[in-house]
This record gives C-alpha cells, structure tokens and sequence, in this order.
C-alpha cells in the first residue's frame, strides 16, 4: 500500500530539480501520491527547513514520508538519515539539523543511516551534488510505495548521534514573557515567536493591553516600541503594529496590512530574541 511522499527543499522552481525529483519518484511507483510541502527554503537555511516540518507534519496521516532537502553539506561526510517519528511519520534528510524540532516534538523513536549501496538512483554513482534526487527522493519513493521496508532504509544510528540547532526556550517573568522569534510569516512578513499564548494568561494579559516589544540581534537591539495586544488586524489601524495569536497558538508580531520583517530588517533564529514587557 502506497503511503503519500511530502517533498521540501531550498530549490526553488526556476529550473528543473524539484520535477527531477518528481520523476524519480514516480518511476519507482507511478502509483505514488506525490506532494510538495515548500521549495522556497531560503537557500541553506536548515532552521527554517526544520520548522517548517514541524508546522506541517503533524497534519499528514500516520506512515506519510516526508524528504527535506536543505544541504549546504551535500558531498561532504555528513549522514544521510531515515527516521521515524513517536506519531508514525518518516523524515528522510541529511543529518544536518533538520529534525531539531520534529524530535522535540513528535519525538523520534528510530533513525537510520541510509545505505546508498542499495538505496541511490541507479547509474547516480558518479554524481555528488544532487543527493536530493539520487538518494533521498528515491529512498524516500521506495519506502512509500512499500518496495522497502522502513529497516531497509539502513543500519540504526543512536538517537543521540543525530545533529541539533541550538534552541532558546521561551522565558516567563512577574510582568513579561521572552522567547525566539523562530520563523516568518513569508508572504505577509509577520514574526512567529516561540512564547505560548498561555504565558499572557499567567502574567494576566489580555486583548487590549499595551506592550513594551524589545527585539535583539545576537544582544543587540534591533527594535523596541509600544503596541497592542490584539485578537485580530482589526484590532489596529492600517500601519499601526500589533501582537497577535498565530495558527500555532504562539505569539506573533505584525504590522496591519504591511511586512513587519522587512520595514525593521528582522530575520529569524535563536540569535534574534524577543521580549514583550506589560506596561
């Protein structure tokens, strides 16, 4: 039984490689459902690469494979891993960082290292920058369509051998809550923190209130003003900026109707914190 196969990459869709990757897939089963979570990773970004996984996984069935290829490392020795996840789900990636949030989440309960002996593109051999195609489309193709088995992806790793970025955890005060701000709205420009929409109830925030927003670079400060605390974009004029509960249920910050990124040249990461005081 075919399970979906879910393709990411930092490839975009100005040349041929993500339908490169489409057709080795589907010449290991024209059966196969084929579907593309992003191709528009900035290039190289393995933190985004990682959060978005985790922004999407959770609604895939269970026994969905997932490939993500982000891979400043390609041809290098870093691993080229398989892994399941605590809710059922397949990564197939390089061990690069890319399952940081996915194991603190779903949580991961098996790893693999691709055995490319058995598991790459025939008469690929001799290619060593695309493994997005010669290897993890098509380990990725074969696991869903059932033609291996998820042992036959490779011999087990630990768990503990696989690679992390580094993750600041949110913060509560008396009268604050700090955190990261983890990704981009993309086509909007609004930061997603980290901080749980929870940690305003127990420092007693509510719709309405003002807030004191500090954001800092690696310790520096990058921008600091007043704002609301809004339920919606209503909530604020055209212009004016606001935070706001996202899809996540985590605290976001936005300008109504305009890119809060790119009017204050904020990026993502641990390295850019944010703090939201209660007047």
């Amino acid at each position: 039984m075919n399970q979906a196969l879910v393709l990411q990459s930092d490839f975009g869709r100005s040349d041929g490689a993500v339908s490169a990757m489409h057709g080795v897939a589907y010449s290991v089963s024209e059966g196969l459902s084929i579907f593309d979570l992003t191709h528009d990773i900035p290039p190289f970004n393995i933190w985004e690469a990682s959060y978005r996984l985790w922004q999407t996984i959770a609604y895939w069935k269970e026994g969905t494979v997932f490939v993500s290829v982000v891979d400043p490392g390609v041809g290098s020795t870093r691993r080229s891993l398989g892994v399941k996840t605590g809710a059922g789900h397949f990564v197939i990636t390089p061990d690069n960082g890319t399952l940081t949030h996915i194991k603190r989440t779903e949580g991961i309960v098996q790893a693999r290292e691709i055995d490319e002996t058995i598991n790459r593109l025939p008469r690929s051999g001799e290619s060593y920058t695309f493994h997005g195609r010669d290897i993890y489309a098509y380990t990725g193709a074969r696991l869903a369509s059932g033609v291996i088995s998820f042992e036959e992806v490779g011999p087990e790793v630990p768990l503990k051998s696989l690679e992390e970025l580094p993750i600041q955890e949110p913060s509560i005060g008396r009268n604050y809550a700090a955190g990261s701000i983890d990704i981009l709205d993309i086509r909007f420009g609004n930061l997603w923190t980290n901080i749980p929409r929870d940690f305003f109830k127990q420092i007693g925030v509510g719709y309405g209130d003002t807030l004191e927003v500090t954001i800092t670079h690696d310790g520096r400060e990058a921008y600091h003003n007043s704002m609301t605390f809004g339920r919606s974009f209503a909530d604020t004029h055209k212009g004016e900026p606001l935070v706001y509960v996202n899809s996540l249920d985590n605290l976001g910050v936005a300008i109504n109707q305009g890119s809060f990124a790119n009017a204050y040249n904020i990026g993502t990461g641990s390295s850019w914190q944010i703090t939201l005081l209660k007047s």
